[in-house]
C-alpha cells in the first residue's frame, strides 16, 4: 500500500504561481511513475504532468512552458511548480503513484488539493 498526501493548493490571481507537494508513504520502494492529475468541475480527470523514476517528464500541452514537475526520491516527494496560472487551471489536483504488479500496475491516489485561479 502507498499513501499519498497533497498540499499547496489555494486561491491565486491569474498570472500568479503555486507550488504543489505530494508526499508518499508506505510501500514506496516499488513506486515507478508519479504524476499530477487535475479535475475541473463537471469535467473528467486529466493528466497534467508525470515523471518516471528515471526522471523522464511529460506534460499536457496546455501546461508546457508554465508548469514544472520534479521528484525528490530520497524524500519520497513530488512537486509541481505552476507559473503563469490561468483560470482554466482551476480544479482539484491529485497526486498519483504507480507501482508494478504481476501482469500490470497498481495506481494510488491522494485525496486532492484545490487550486482556484481568479481572473
Amino acid at each position: 500500500q502507498v499513501q499519498l498526501l497533497e498540499s499547496g493548493g489555494g486561491l491565486v490571481q491569474a498570472g500568479g504561481s503555486l507550488r504543489l507537494s505530494c508526499v508518499a508513504s508506505g510501500n514506496i520502494f516499488n513506486i515507478n511513475t508519479m504524476a499530477w492529475y487535475r479535475q475541473a468541475a463537471g469535467k473528467q480527470r486529466e493528466l497534467v504532468a508525470g515523471m518516471t523514476s528515471g526522471g523522464t517528464a511529460n506534460y499536457a500541452d496546455s501546461v508546457k512552458g508554465r508548469f514544472t514537475i520534479s521528484r525528490a526520491s530520497a524524500k519520497n516527494t513530488m512537486y509541481l511548480e505552476m507559473n503563469l496560472l490561468k483560470p482554466v487551471d482551476t480544479g482539484v489536483y491529485y497526486c498519483n503513484a504507480e507501482t508494478p504488479t504481476h501482469g500490470g500496475v497498481i495506481n494510488y491516489w491522494g485525496k486532492g488539493t484545490l487550486v482556484t485561479v481568479s481572473s
